[in-house]
């Protein structure tokens, strides 16, 4: 503002004044710029439609702030040269702030600077306000509450449903609760400046004015503003303090606070949830936690040094402009944004009751300090709401949320600090206040200090834990603007792809069925499945170059662009697995042999990503779990599946047994019999295959406790796959002594098909159990295609009776084996078909497991043997 007042004749404490001015004018314009340019940056192209209406709120500052200045030079002379500057920075910071989340908001809130500035040029040319204010005290007071009583009958909510805590029309609204604040300061300030110098006894002192103060709480505690009734608590606690000096009015207050709020969780559900969300945020994350988990991973993508104005996504916390805008410039302007935020509160304390105890009489002394406390402490308050050192309040913060009432209350305690610095020419108060001074600065310097570390905190130390969370949806909103990777089958056709253009990229799911294993990225949902799993890759923070990574993550705030994936998945394996499943509920897995890759993997019921938004909720509701992904996730009872193991243990221990007398047996009081009959000969093996339960009895007549025991242990029955998806909990060892437990009852451990799979692949495979592998390759920008690293495979049953033991189960003109079981649990039937390629096939071992949630073994060996026909024809 130095050329706005060059010709004026200006003071030292003027230019002092005018730099500092210049300086807040130079960091907004800068500001406003950057604003302006980062619809490009973001979307990497010249040719956007660029922010220009901020450039509004940004002049309406600058003119008003240098009316403000002229008028400070010919009636202020001597006031504090300090106090205006940071007050125009944090008004000027919060306003563009405001624009760049909202114009709507951004509109009203430069209106209302507007009219806040134009009422202090009137106040700061007054000579007598001071006096005024304090002689009609009662009446302030009086009608502050009056305003507020007005909202129990004409109150209202600007926004439609809310708490009606509003007075107005017409699309203009005062909340009274703001310049109560003012006028409780006025009051008390006034009449403790009347007392002290006349009473120093504590009971005397407080009790007609706790009487009053006492009727504003009741209010606010009706109208269930509570975040303003505890400022109010706190601010009358700390005016007695300064007006006493005794500690235990501290120490008193500080009580009353706890045991408040203490009363307050068991009475209102508002602070009940607000105080278990600070206590507990992860517990209910997408409910009462919401905003302050959002408003921590908001902090978290700040760093250091912040996204950068216009580049981060601040407005996916709720209220961002009001409640959370401090996270929202923490999100945009980083740590040093933060602490910048501080810094201007702590200086703007420091300088108010620096005029506090340099005030030339009581009055003005209780005065500014009441203001000083009262602007410091709700700072604290929201602030601390954001970080989660303190419950959130709601109250806004000074100067910088959005807020008509706020930043006309706050400006008018400006101007009225700022003439009482001017008054120097009276005699000093003859009552020393120092101590109280000190103790009340040193608290609220130690509050923003831990509000700093608070900060720190959540930015450096748990910010990668914070934006690792699959609720982050910063990530899935970066995904608009930077394109991710192609998730492609074996054969490299998409099976996920981004499609259209930057600002409004979106995923293409070209193989709905695959949902609930390869999963969604999506803005309200987040991710899951695969597209969670290999976030890194398709995101391009992983294969990249790292100073590629930090280049855009600098210059543009967003990752690179992503890298291609091929999985394992073979889509018209896919297809067709899907299509024999139908509308059955259950699972197929066909995976290969040798080397662990997973060719198909069907679950239904699924989900449709591209339908998250129409279904979600239906699908949550659903009892059949579509979200649930079988193959992976599902955790059966194996009953007669166990068969071809337990003989490949018997025969590689001792001769077979002569085959059963019966066929059927009754088990826990239900008869079980055989599923295939008709193709029954004097073979173990084929009734194995058949799913003859007594064959599977003469069986583990054989074999003890222990040998079953080991033979499960070997197979990784009892550990989860180490595959980087969500998996079922394995089940644990039991201890029993009946072979008959370890098969058909309770101890008999449960299996996802992936375990199943696994096991019948080390049948298939010479013994050799091999690792799971989704994940094949990565496309790189600098190398091009790398095969990624697989897990190591393990020999786990000798070679010896295996091929003798899955010819005996061979599919009729088929190189392949197969068994028909079932099992049955709390009244429910399960069916299974499993089985895989004999030594003499041409091409990799397979290994295929079919479970359907039914009593269907018809069902099961029509789809098991129609895939296996499928898949060896074609390979």
């Amino acid at each position: 503002m130095d050329f706005l007042l060059r010709n004026s004749p200006l003071s030292s404490k003027d230019r002092l004044e005018n730099r500092l001015f210049q300086l807040a004018g130079v960091f907004l314009l800068i500001y406003s710029a950057i604003l302006s340019l980062a619809t490009a940056v973001r979307l990497h192209s010249w040719n956007v439609e660029y922010r220009w209406k901020h450039w509004i709120g940004f002049a309406i500052w600058l003119v008003g702030w240098y009316l403000v200045q002229r008028v400070l030079i010919k009636y202020l002379p001597d006031r504090d040269p300090y106090l205006l500057p940071i007050t125009s920075l944090m008004t000027g910071w919060g306003l563009l702030t405001i624009w760049r989340l909202d114009e709507y908001f951004g509109t009203r809130q430069s209106i209302w600077l507007l009219v806040s500035l134009a009422i202090v040029i009137l106040g700061l040319r007054s000579h007598h306000l001071l006096g005024f204010l304090r002689r009609y005290k009662y009446i302030w007071l009086t009608t502050g509450l009056l305003l507020m009583g007005l909202t129990f009958i004409i109150g209202l909510y600007p926004s439609g449903e809310g708490p009606r805590l509003w007075l107005g029309c017409c699309g203009i609204y005062l909340q009274p609760s703001e310049p109560l604040k003012l006028l409780l300061i006025i009051y008390l300030a006034g009449y403790l400046s009347e007392r002290v110098p006349l009473q120093f006894k504590l009971l005397p002192l407080i009790v007609p004015s706790l009487v009053l103060t006492g009727a504003a709480l009741v209010i606010l505690l009706a109208q269930r503003d509570l975040g303003t009734a505890s400022l109010f608590l706190m601010l009358y606690a700390f005016m007695i303090f300064l007006a006493s000096g005794r500690r235990r009015v501290a120490l008193i207050s500080l009580v009353a606070l706890v045991v408040s709020g203490f009363v307050g969780y068991r009475l209102f559900d508002v602070i009940q949830i607000r105080v278990d969300a600070w206590l507990n945020p992860w517990v209910d994350a997408a409910g009462g936690s919401y905003q302050i988990i959002q408003s921590l991973q908001a902090i978290a993508a700040g760093g250091v040094i912040g996204s950068g104005p216009g580049l981060g996504s601040p407005g996916v916390v709720p209220v961002a402009h009001s409640d959370f805008i401090y996270a929202a410039i923490s999100e945009e302007f980083g740590l040093l944004g933060a602490f910048g935020v501080l810094l201007l509160i702590g200086l703007f304390t420091s300088r108010t009751l620096i005029i506090a105890a340099k005030s030339p009489n009581l009055f003005t002394r209780f005065l500014a300090a009441g203001l000083s406390i009262t602007i410091a402490l709700q700072s604290v308050l929201i602030i601390g709401g954001n970080i989660r050192l303190l419950p959130l309040t709601g109250v806004t913060l000074p100067f910088f949320s959005y807020g008509g009432s706020s930043l006309l209350t706050s400006l008018l305690g400006v101007m009225i600090l700022t003439i009482i610095s001017n008054q120097t020419s009276e005699t000093r108060p003859e009552i020393s206040l120092n101590r109280s001074f000190q103790i009340i600065s040193m608290s609220i310097l130690v509050l923003l200090a831990l509000s700093g570390s608070f900060n720190f905190w959540w930015a450096i130390i748990r910010g990668d834990d914070l934006l690792d969370r699959s609720d982050n949806l910063r990530l899935v909103i970066t995904d608009r603007f930077v394109k991710r990777g192609t998730l492609l089958d074996r054969n490299d056709q998409p099976i996920n792809q981004t499609t259209g253009q930057s600002g409004s990229f979106r995923r293409e799911y070209f193989s709905p069925a695959l949902g609930n294993l390869i999963g969604y990225t999506h803005p309200s949902y987040g991710l899951s499945g695969v597209e969670l799993a290999l976030d890194d890759y398709l995101r391009g923070l992983a294969g990249t170059a790292a100073t590629t990574i930090w280049q855009n993550r600098i210059l543009y705030a967003q990752t690179p662009v992503g890298n291609d994936v091929r999985l394992s998945i073979d889509l018209s394996i896919q297809s067709r697995a899907d299509e024999l499943l139908g509308d059955s509920i259950g699972a197929i897995l066909l995976m290969n042999a040798e080397s662990g890759e997973i060719l198909a993997a069907a679950s239904h019921p699924g989900i449709d990503p591209s339908q998250l938004d129409e279904l979600s909720e239906t699908w949550k509701s659903d009892p059949n779990s579509p979200y649930l992904n079988r193959v992976l996730q599902g955790s059966y009872p194996v009953g007669t599946a166990f068969g071809p193991f337990l003989l490949t243990r018997l025969a590689q221990v001792s001769e077979l047994p002569s085959l059963p007398s019966t066929l059927s047996i009754f088990q826990n009081g239900e008869l079980w019999d055989c599923l295939q009959e008709s193709t029954i000969t004097d073979n173990l093996g084929q009734m194995i295959a058949a799913g003859c339960p007594s064959s599977l009895i003469t069986i583990v007549d054989e074999l003890s406790v222990d040998q079953i025991s080991l033979l499960y242990h070997q197979l990784g029955f009892y550990m989860a796959p180490v595959i980087s998806l969500p998996l079922a909990n394995p089940s644990e060892p039991q201890e029993v002594t009946n072979q008959i437990d370890l098969i058909l009852g309770t101890q008999a451990p449960h299996l996802s098909p992936l375990q199943m799979g696994l096991a019948v692949s080390a049948l298939t495979n010479a013994g050799v159990l091999p690792a799971p592998r989704l994940v094949l390759s990565v496309h790189t920008p600098d190398q091009g295609w790398l095969a990624l690293p697989s897990g190591s495979s393990s020999v786990v049953l000798e070679e010896v009776g295996l091929v003798e033991v899955t010819k005996m189960m061979q599919l009729q003109n088929l190189p392949a084996w197969q068994t028909l079981a079932q099992a049955r649990e709390n009244g429910k039937i399960f069916t299974w078909f499993i089985g895989g390629t004999l030594p003499n096939w041409r091409g990799a071992p397979l290994a295929l497991v079919v479970i359907l949630e039914e009593d269907a073994p018809e069902q099961a060996h029509a789809i098991g043997t129609e895939l296996f026909n499928f898949v060896l024809q074609t390979k």
